[in-house]
């Protein structure tokens, strides 16, 4: 990708990518405070975090624990003799454990728990299930990846479940830019399913998308964003798409979901969000919108065919929206700084590429 004239292109530099690594192991062992996605049955129901969920307290909840954990198995893949390295392998080895992962299993067992973090916390967690399948593929640390994976795998395999039950009921896409969206769930399962190697899920994701998805038209993207949104329900969907369909199916949905996209307009999904209020666990949302909509673009640029005018404007516009939200990645407040660097690193990978 291109960076926008006379900017430089932000990278991972690995002054960077150990700062978030630190920020992340100090934030999966912080309990407090805490947000939990929990319904209680009944007395026993009533506990701590890190009993409830053995592998994934901290970081303020669920979701944001398991995609930490996401990116520091992406981190140590980059950066296998960083500094940092021993101390991320330390902690899966502690925390990745079978006895740790069935009590994570436990939980999903209990009644009403068929919901829990549906599809956001599902997506990620099958992210990191990617994540350490393709360690263990890798030279560094391999086998230590290859164990992780397997110690993972009952509760990668329970969120696979989930999804092959919930999909084929479900009748109408979660469209809002927060955690349900569903276009971004079956983005991450499907990139799980085409890696890992499990078609039932990979086919399910792909009727899904092309059933919500497909016949969608002059997208009323001018409308975004609203003012908790972390992901863009527009750029998301295109993100989506381009997953499921060949490149010249894609350009041309493209054309008929986003008409307007090669002149950059809607000017409002172009132009880079300023949250105000970094301190705000709401208002904050739009740092990351920033981040999410910067690897959107890039993955849409690359999805496009070479001769594709779009290109050049949607790689300016990821451009724009990374250097907009990497400066508050570390604001040094705990509702920013217990996720945003996930994001910052997704869409560091994308601008890579």
């Amino acid at each position: 990708m291109q960076p926008p004239a006379g900017a430089e292109r932000p990278a991972l530099t690995s002054a960077v990518a150990e700062r978030f690594a630190s920020l992340a192991l100090a934030n999966i062992g912080r309990e407090y405070p805490t947000k939990l996605d929990h319904v209680i049955n009944d007395a026993d129901d009533v506990s701590t975090p890190s009993t409830l969920h053995p592998v994934f307290w901290g970081s303020f909840d669920w979701h944001s624990c398991v995609h930490s954990h996401w990116m520091l198995a992406r981190l140590l893949q980059r950066s296998p003799e960083a500094d940092v390295a021993a101390a991320i392998v330390t902690h899966f080895e502690s925390r990745l454990t079978r006895v740790n992962v069935a009590g994570e299993a436990a939980y999903l067992a209990r009644p009403n728990r068929g919901s829990f973090v549906r599809t956001y916390g599902w997506a990620w967690l099958l992210k990191l299930a990617e994540a350490l399948e393709l360690g263990a593929r890798a030279d560094a640390h391999a086998a230590a990846f290859a164990r992780w994976r397997d110690a993972l795998a009952p509760l990668t395999q329970r969120f696979v479940e989930l999804y092959l039950d919930y999909l084929p009921r479900a009748r109408v896409a979660l469209r809002y830019g927060i955690h349900p969206n569903s276009a971004f769930g079956l983005a991450l399962a499907l990139d799980y399913a085409t890696t890992c190697n499990q078609p039932a899920l990979a086919d399910v994701c792909r009727e899904k998308a092309l059933d919500w998805f497909a016949g969608d038209v002059d997208y009323p993207a001018r409308f975004e964003p609203s003012g908790s949104d972390f992901l863009s329900p527009a750029l998301v969907e295109a993100d989506l798409m381009r997953r499921v369909l060949d490149t010249n199916g894609f350009a041309t949905w493209l054309s008929r979901f986003l008409p307007q996209l090669a002149r950059g307009e809607p000017a409002t999904l172009f132009t880079p969000v300023d949250a105000g209020d970094h301190s705000d666990p709401q208002m904050v949302h739009l740092d990351g919108l920033n981040l999410s909509r910067a690897w959107c673009f890039a993955g849409i640029a690359a999805a496009l065919p070479l001769e594709d005018p779009r290109r050049t404007t949607l790689d300016a516009a990821a451009g724009r929206h990374l250097a907009a939200g990497l400066p508050h990645v570390l604001s040094g407040d705990y509702m920013g700084e217990h996720w945003l660097a996930t994001f910052a690193v997704h869409a560091l990978d994308a601008s890579a590429r």
